[in-house]
Parts: C-alpha cells; structure tokens; sequence
C-alpha cells in the first residue's frame, strides 16, 4: 500500500536542514561553480588532444573505440575496490565483464577506470595493519579521483561496499561532481552461525572450556562466505545511508551477491547509469548530493542505529560536496528520529532477516510517510525517494518494483515494545513517547510483527542463499572476518555508552564518576579530553565516535 501525498516535513528535520544550508553556503557555492564549469565543456574524446584520445582508448577492442570516437556512444568508467580479502568484494571480481556486456547491448562502452586499495578490519583489527585503517579512507578518496582524472568518462560505477570504502569512493567521487555515478553493492552473505550461539562459544573460549579449534571453527560458520558480513556494523551501515541518499538503485544494498535479482540489478546500475548522462536527464552527483541528501543520511543512520563511524565519515563527505555539518545536527536530528530497525548488534536479528522483514525499503517508507525525511531530492531512480520505500523482486528476467505490505513481518528487527530511549540501540537514539513523532497513532516500529525467526518464503530464500554459497565453495575452509567479539573496538553503535563493550557483563569497564573514556592514544593525564563539543558520554553529537 503506497501513500499518494507527501506530509509535511517535521519542524526539526526542517530547521537542521536550513541550518546547514545557510552554514554552507559559501563553500556549496563555489563547489557548485566548479561543477558547472566541468559540466559545460565538451566530451573527452572531443575535447583531448589526439594523442590523450588515442592513449585513452589503446586497449580497448576496434569495435570499441570506433563507438566511443566516431559514433560518440555513452561511455563508463568504473572504479572498483575488488579484492580478495574482503569477502564483501570478492564478487566483484566478474563484475566489470558483466557490466561491459549490459553496456554493449544498450550501446554504451566501458573502461575500468581504477581500482582502490580496500582492507579488512576484521582481518586486521588488534594488529599493526588496523593503524592504516582511517588512513586508508582518504588514501581510497585520492584513488577514486586519480582513476577519474582520465577525464573521458560521461558516467561512473562505483563499486564498494566496506567501513572506510564507501566514504573514500564517494569523497573522491564528489571532486568530479560534473559525472552522474551510481553505487554498486554486492550484498550479505547468507546467515551462518546464529550470533547468540557464536557467543556462546566464544565466552566458552573466554573461560577455557574449549580451544582455538573448536572458537576457529564457530567464527568460520559464522563468516563463511563471499558477501559482507550479516551484523550491522559500518559497511552494512554504508549501504543503508547510500540507499537513503538516492545513490543505489532502489533495494540493492542487502541482497545475496549469487542470486538472479542481484545480477539484474547489477544490469540495473548500468542502464541507470546511461539514464543519468547529460544528453539524457543529466543529474551530475554533485548537484544530487545537495543539504537535504545529507541530512536523509543523517536520518537513516539514527533510525537504524547505525555505526558511529559515521559521526566521522560523513562529516567528511558532507565536505566534499561543499556542505558543513557538525554532531551538533546530529544531535538535534536524534530528538525527533524514531528507532525503527534493531539488527544485532542492536537486537537479535542480522541483515539478512532486517531484509527479510522490509529492510532499508520499510525504514524509508516509514520515514517519508512521517515528514522524518526529505521526499523532494534528486536520486539516480526516477521515481524519487518514493521509489525507495519499495522493494525489488525478478519476474520474467526483469526487475520489478512493488510497494510493501502495509506492516513488516518481524518485530524483532523492528524494536518490539518500550519507549523512550532504547538501550542496546544506545541512548542517542530515540523514540518518541507513546505514539512515535510524525507517526501518528503508532509507535514506532509498531508495523514489524511478530518475534519469530524467518519463516515460510524468508526461510527458504536464505536456505537457497546459503546453497549458493556452497556451491561458489564459500563454505570451504575458514575465512575469519573478525576476532573475539568481531565488534571492532574502535567501532560503536549510534549513541552507546562509552566504556564497555556490547557484549561485556554489566558494571565491566566501568570508571570511577567523572573519569571520561581514554583513547588509545590519549596520553597519561588526558584522560576524556575530546574535540569541541564533548561532554557527556553516550549522546550523538556529544560523545567521541572513537577512531574509524
């Protein structure tokens, strides 16, 4: 059931947004006059010199560069973060044949234009390498702007999926804000060991009960396949924000990377991608991603409980594109956005199940419906934000969009029960009393029924998953994608307190009163001595996000 009208936008969602309009516009100015002075020049292939041109395009097959020269076709670079150590981007290493072929057969051509760097905090967290990782994102940003410096592009695919990926991809994007660009996910993995019974094993471990054997193999059931892991930490939390700012083709992010749908939407990306050039509905990334794009982020971070990594990436994107932000918007934002989603490590349920019950499609949905989020921005789908509040599913070979039902089919993905604030989401995160705010006569989350594990048609679309796992031998053999407690330390949720990890008994690592949290390179005598605007801990825009 889709609504026909848009309600009016909530005061406050209203107010956070001026403010930042008004505190960018200066710097939104002159980022936009640079983007309209690349827009209006001519083509690469036009423009070059005769010798840019001929190195350009020497690799490519005689066909091809007779298209993109001659006959002037569309022409799409891509930038991936493939690898091999992320099993979040190991599908990706047939992504560009499939997208030459749905690009030629739309009569387009393709270049990959440059590949990035792209780690694994799993692999790496409480080792040297983790000192690389924040690094890593501003060295990704220079990569992605080097890969589209060849400047012979009319669009652009970005594929990426992981913590400091998608922040680095889009900031490097966003320095050629003249080229329409499109994000594309490769999704989850199927659901493994549950996480109550990994954390069992764990503690089991903790206690002396088992040995590594018996802790390897549980971590391996648990992360054991190509896709990104199920909890929702950053690179989950990426897709969800990346969804809410129009930047996806609607409902990509959580679907499994060996399914038909995930390969039609991955068609999808290109024939959107060709929609979006300037001889067609020309809309450049760096008009798309203007205050009211932020701020849907923004929006979606907090009513999903997002990872506070975010505090710190997104002030950088937001940068990029010539808008300032501070955890002060944030702030504000949290006193008005309702708690709409609790995926593990929030609640009990991975993304897989978050997918399941309505996934990114419900939470937009509700917020639009609400007047929590804006309606009226640019997205790389046509229908607008409207189209994603729906979700996508394969008929005939092609993919379809249906709204969904009216109430999801899971309510402990919703956040069942209680109001206020919700501990486990984390204090900075809110719902309204009684009725949630712009929601009217509901709580929020009150459309997600039911505390049950997947059934019927869900089983049995994860069940078909966890075969196609198989069957691409991602079950075989450990693949490790965290340590104990997987959470990573540095990484917390959107409003959690300070000081203890999720998982630790209550009362650990507690301080005395009045003693802040100490980071890791805090000296001695320092102790809780944060950026401007710290204070309490455990509030959104007060508290230290912690390093990324």
């Amino acid at each position: 059931m889709s609504y026909t009208a848009t309600p009016p936008l909530n005061a406050t969602v209203a107010a956070v947004t001026e403010r930042i309009r008004r505190r960018s516009a200066g710097t939104r100015a002159d980022y936009l006059g640079h983007v309209d002075a690349l827009r209006t020049r001519a083509r690469g292939a036009e423009r070059l010199g005769c010798a840019n041109v001929a190195h350009a395009f020497a690799g490519m097959p005689p066909n091809d560069k007779l298209r993109v020269v001659a006959e002037r076709a569309p022409h799409i670079g891509v930038v991936t973060a493939y690898n091999d150590m992320l099993s979040a981007h190991q599908p990706y290493e047939g992504y560009p044949e499939q997208i030459r072929r749905d690009a030629a057969a739309l009569g387009a051509t393709v270049q990959v234009a440059g590949g990035v760097p792209a780690m694994c905090d799993g692999v790496t967290q409480g080792a040297p390498g983790m000192e690389l990782s924040l690094f890593s994102r501003d060295t990704i940003a220079m990569s992605t702007a080097i890969a589209l410096s060849h400047d012979v592009f009319d669009a652009v695919l970005l594929l990426g999926i992981c913590d400091k990926i998608v922040p680095g991809l889009l900031i490097g994007a966003l320095q050629f804000g003249h080229l329409p660009c499109v994000f594309v996910p490769a999704g989850p993995m199927s659901t493994g060991l549950s996480n109550k019974a990994k954390s069992k094993v764990r503690e089991q471990a903790a206690q002396g009960l088992v040995g590594r054997a018996e802790l390897l193999a549980a971590e391996s059931q648990a992360y054991h396949g190509p896709g990104t892991c199920t909890f929702y930490g950053t690179a989950n939390s990426n897709q969800m924000l990346l969804e809410a700012m129009g930047l996806h083709v609607p409902g990509a992010a959580f679907v499994h990377p060996h399914s038909e749908l995930r390969t039609a939407l991955n068609t999808e990306a290109v024939r959107t991608a060709l929609s979006l050039t300037r001889e067609r509905r020309d809309v450049p990334i760096g008009v798309q991603v203007d205050e009211r794009c932020i701020v849907n982020a923004m929006i979606a971070l907090l009513a999903t409980g997002g990872s506070t990594n975010h505090l710190i990436h997104w002030v950088a994107v937001a940068r990029a594109a010539g808008i300032l932000i501070d955890w002060s918007d944030f702030a504000e934002l949290s006193g008005v956005i309702p708690l709409l989603a609790r995926v593990y490590p929030n609640g009990s349920a991975d993304v897989n199940q978050f997918q399941a019950a309505g996934g990114p499609g419900f939470v937009l949905r509700e917020l639009l419906k609400a007047g929590l989020a804006h309606a009226d921005v640019a997205t790389v789908a046509e229908g607008g934000m409207a189209a994603y509040g729906q979700v996508p599913s394969l008929h005939a070979g092609k993919v379809l969009w249906t709204p969904l039902p009216e109430a999801s089919g899971d309510d402990a993905v919703g956040g069942a029960g209680g109001q206020g604030r919700h501990r486990g989401a984390g204090p900075g995160v809110r719902r309204a009393g009684g009725p949630a705010q712009g929601l009217p006569g509901r709580h929020a989350g009150e459309g997600l029924r039911g505390r049950r594990a997947l059934a019927g048609p869900a089983r049995q679309r994860h069940a078909r998953a966890a075969q196609a796992d198989t069957a691409a031998g991602g079950a075989a053999g450990p693949r490790l994608q965290g340590g104990a407690g997987h959470r990573r330390p540095h990484e917390r949720r959107v409003g959690q307190r300070a000081g203890r990890h999720p998982r630790q008994p209550r009362g650990a690592g507690r301080r005395p009163a009045g003693q802040g949290a100490r980071r890791r390179h805090d000296p001695p005598g320092r102790r809780g001595r944060h950026a401007a605007g710290a204070g309490a801990r455990g509030r959104v825009g007060r508290a230290p996000a912690g390093r990324a």
